[in-house]
């Protein structure tokens, strides 16, 4: 992996856990604003996306293409904080209450194996376990691209959850 998406995801992982745990445990199952979900359900739609953990670490092959041919168009996508984003139904978070320490447990055991991932494995091959909507199979490089583009959408919006709390 490269050292700058390393380090860029290691940050954005750190920053996501670092704001989590700087809420009170009583507000983290608590409703900010209207149409928002709390910062336990932000959490917890963000555990559920690591579970492609399982897409890395699954069956590969060599793509036809550049690694990194649609990190780019995945950047410009989940970077544009004016648009409104559904979540698929598969990482739609809880509506239960969400336990603050044991979210925060499984979200550092989640982007530590992400992070082993990115260290040890070959981040060139396609991944073949899950097609992404609108690109299909993705390498492994553009996955954790994507989750950090990801996890940064969302770490923006826990700042504006956590303003309002």
């Amino acid at each position: 992996m490269s050292n700058s998406l390393k380090q860029e995801v290691e940050q954005t992982f750190r920053e996501l856990i670092s704001m989590l745990s700087s809420i009170d445990e009583k507000k983290f199952n608590s409703v900010p604003f209207e149409g928002s979900w709390t910062p336990g359900q932000l959490a917890d739609h963000l555990f559920k996306s690591y579970d492609a953990v399982n897409v890395l670490k699954g069956r590969t092959e060599a793509p036809s293409r550049p690694y990194d041919q649609n990190v780019q168009g995945l950047k410009d996508i989940f970077l544009n904080f004016e648009t409104k984003m559904e979540s698929p139904d598969f990482i739609i978070p809880s509506n239960e209450p969400i336990e603050k320490e044991k979210m925060l447990q499984g979200l550092r055991t989640r982007t530590n194996a992400l992070m082993a991932i990115a260290e040890n494995d070959d981040l060139s091959l396609l991944c073949l376990d899950f097609a992404f909507p609108a690109n299909g199979c993705l390498t492994r490089f553009e996955w954790l691209s994507f989750i950090n583009f990801h996890t940064m959408r969302h770490n923006n919006q826990l700042k504006k959850i956590i303003s309002a709390l």
